[in-house]
């Protein structure tokens, strides 16, 4: 495994810090996860739900492969323990409040002091600094509404709307892990540790990066259009005769467009001088729009599949998640991985999104009970049988 030997202790909850911790896993870092002792708040995210299924896929997503430990930092026992475990870490993941952190002395200066190779990867709602830095974020609020991106996603004229779960969250995750490496890249090069960071609102800016570059240069920046109103009339979304959508993007200039006309069928829309130049069809893109999707509703989607490969066109199917489960392509790119039940089964669950071929693990082991490796974990860092029932106890008291 690419990271073996590295030592992850992540101090988070939620997705996107545990998100980072989990993907380094992955790829062979030996990770521990320190919750107090309540439990990660995503461990109970199924808890108020009335089903008969069981299992929890989304604390498994980013917790699987970790090793778990209970600590209450709110003793002075708990954030001794946790202190001494950073003492022997690479990287240190938290998404707890610099404040917090500060008044329990598990902030960066302090376990760096004690560890200077230390990588300490902060992950928070809205950066470090500025008026706003002390606030909670979740990705909804600090990624989708104050970075822009629930404006910017609504077509002309809707209201915003809520995004799916973890999506603001596990883009952060992405940048913290690479964060994180180009830390332990400078520390081969120095020696000693750094201070990483990284935000649900810097990640939901540089999501949004190429429009915003529009607005920040310019000024000013065009919204989004509906499916019947597109800039360019074929770059949107079309339904065959069965019912099935599908979206086309052209390439640059207007090599596609008599190329697409013709896989509709209507190689005349060419020639028809409301249509002539892309002036002229983006003019009266309700009215291009309208005709191919006409011409598509008389065509099965296996059809139209079959003239848009033939043609090289660059197009895919709008799938819904039990089709994405289900597609081919989607297991021979590994984006899924195989995890450990707890029963001698595994089940599906989306991979990180990179490969290392001939190193990749078709298994992933499953994610922690709470507290499961605290014994084990304090032990290894030499903690006593005493001194382990005495961090118990107290935690029992409280």
């Amino acid at each position: 495994m690419l990271l073996k030997g590295l030592k992850v202790v992540e101090f988070a909850s939620y997705i996107a810090a545990p998100g980072a911790a989990c993907m380094l896993g992955d790829w062979g870092a030996d990770v521990v996860k320190v919750e107090r002792p309540g439990g990660d708040s995503m461990r109970h995210v199924f808890a108020d739900l009335k089903t008969e299924l069981a299992g929890n896929p989304t604390f498994d997503l980013d917790n699987r492969g970790k090793r778990a430990v209970v600590l209450d930092v709110g003793k002075p026992e708990g954030r001794e323990a946790l202190a001494r475990l950073a003492a022997t870490a690479d990287v240190f993941i938290t998404n707890v409040r610099p404040a917090a952190l500060k008044r329990a002395g598990l902030d960066e200066a302090t376990l760096r002091e004690a560890n200077p190779r230390l990588v300490y990867a902060l992950v928070t709602g809205y950066g470090i600094e500025g008026p706003d830095a002390h606030k909670p974020g979740f990705d909804v609020t600090a990624f989708w509404a104050r970075a822009g991106v629930a404006h910017m996603t609504a077509p002309k004229g809707m209201d915003p709307f809520m995004l799916r779960s973890g999506f603001g969250d596990h883009i952060t995750t992405l940048a913290t892990v690479s964060a994180i490496l180009a830390g332990l890249y400078e520390r081969e090069q120095t020696g000693k540790g750094r201070l990483v960071q990284t935000s649900l609102l810097a990640t939901g800016i540089y999501t949004m990066g190429s429009d915003l570059a529009v607005q920040l240069k310019f000024g000013r920046l065009a919204s989004i259009r509906t499916r019947e109103r597109p800039m360019n009339p074929i770059a949107t979304f079309f339904k065959s005769a069965d019912e099935r959508w599908f979206v086309h993007n052209p390439r640059g200039g207007s090599k596609d467009w008599p190329i697409f006309a013709a896989v509709a069928g209507r190689p005349d829309l060419v020639d028809d001088e409301r249509f002539a130049t892309s002036r002229a069809r983006r003019e009266n893109s309700p009215l291009l729009v309208a005709e191919f999707d006409k011409a598509f509703a008389a065509m099965s989607f296996e059809e139209i599949a079959k003239r848009l490969d033939e043609a090289d066109l660059v197009w895919a199917p709008v799938q819904t998640p039990a089709e994405v489960a289900a597609d081919p392509q989607v297991l021979a790119s590994g984006a899924i991985v195989q995890v450990e039940d707890g029963q001698g089964g595994t089940f599906p669950s989306p991979a990180a999104p990179a490969r290392f071929p001939g190193a990749d693990q078709a298994v992933r082991p499953r994610s922690p009970m709470l507290g499961e490796h605290t014994r084990e974990v304090l032990a290894e860092i030499g903690y006593s049988e005493a001194e382990i029932e005495a961090i118990f106890k107290a935690e029992a008291a409280a």
